[in-house]
């Protein structure tokens, strides 16, 4: 410092707030610069689950009960969410392009669909 500064007994900020700030200040040795994301294991290890009562769900008892919620319904020829069911042969379908295909279906190919979905009709 300047030694009239020194003199008159000014004192000056360490930290200038119109100065960029140097990595090196902003991170000191040991400190790590991004967010230290644990795993599932490190998880398990630091949370103490024995005292957890059993029927509550965590990240050891996977099991919970079953959804409150309907489950979703996919198209049975696209794989998209279908909202409508074609009466005839009881196939999902997801728009109007699909419901042309389907209705062209042959019988066969109609319980193959059926079948994938574990909801095939058996004709006699």
């Amino acid at each position: 410092m300047e030694v009239e500064v020194i003199e008159s007994g000014i004192l000056l900020p360490t930290y200038l707030s119109f100065k960029r700030v140097q990595i090196s200040e902003k991170y000191p040795k040991g400190q790590a610069r991004s967010r230290h994301w644990k795993h599932l294991k490190q998880i398990l290890q630091a949370e103490n689950y024995t005292n957890c009562p059993p029927n509550q769900p965590n990240y050891v008892n996977i099991e919970s009960p079953p959804s409150t919620y309907p489950s979703k319904k996919y198209c049975d020829i696209t794989g998209y969410e279908a909202p409508y069911t074609d009466p005839r042969t009881s196939l999902r379908y997801a728009d109007a392009d699909v419901f042309k295909r389907v209705r062209g279906l042959p019988g066969d190919c109609v319980q193959k669909y059926l079948k994938l979905r574990n909801a095939e009709v058996i004709l006699r």
